[in-house]
């Protein structure tokens, strides 16, 4: 609401400053009889005409930073989804316990086709839940593509965690909710 009211507020007191400045320019141009000061009170008018329009429909940003992120963490979930689509007896479904018998993060390649290019252990102090995580991600190929996020190199590089609540089932950290409190 404060936003609308701000806008709403700079748009009046531009196209106010926009009305003084024509008026003073042409009042300028009647008394010196100078057609050029006309053309500069109409050139300063559509200057402050497009500031007045780029303050009432801003762009939206256009960060790289952002919209990549954004677009990561988009695609870890469709990840994450497609993952629990194609392992339904190992899916815990709930809240997880508070604490946990195993966490495993998988460092995960996927080429853009989606085909699963390296798949690898980053952190993990149970070998089983490893070999269960990394089974998972093997069942699941291929995955989704990862479109414009692997341009570059043709490759994307990212990290998933397996939240597991016993020796077989877990969570994915994309899709979890909270955990329980002790």
């Amino acid at each position: 609401m404060k936003t609308i009211v701000g806008a709403e507020l700079a748009i009046s007191i531009a196209r106010s400053v926009a009305s003084c400045v024509a008026a003073c320019l042409l009042l300028s141009a009647g008394l010196s009889g100078c057609a050029t000061v006309q053309t500069a009170a109409s050139s300063v008018t559509a200057s402050i005409g497009s500031v007045v329009e780029r303050i009432a429909h801003p762009e939206p940003a256009t960060s790289p930073y952002l919209s990549s992120s954004a677009g990561l963490d988009s695609y870890k979930t469709e990840v994450a989804q497609h993952v629990v689509r194609h392992n339904p007896e190992h899916n815990f479904s709930g809240q997880l316990p508070p604490l946990l018998p195993a966490i495993v993060v998988l460092e995960i390649t996927v080429d853009r086709d989606g085909q699963l290019a390296r798949v690898a252990v980053q952190r993990s102090r149970n070998p089983d839940a490893s070999e269960v995580a990394l089974a998972a991600m093997r069942r699941s190929t291929p995955l989704p593509k990862p479109q414009q996020l692997a341009q570059a190199t043709g490759k994307l590089t990212f990290s998933e965690t397996f939240l597991f609540a016993d020796r077989e089932r877990y969570q994915l950290r994309s899709l979890a909710g909270p955990q329980a409190s002790e």
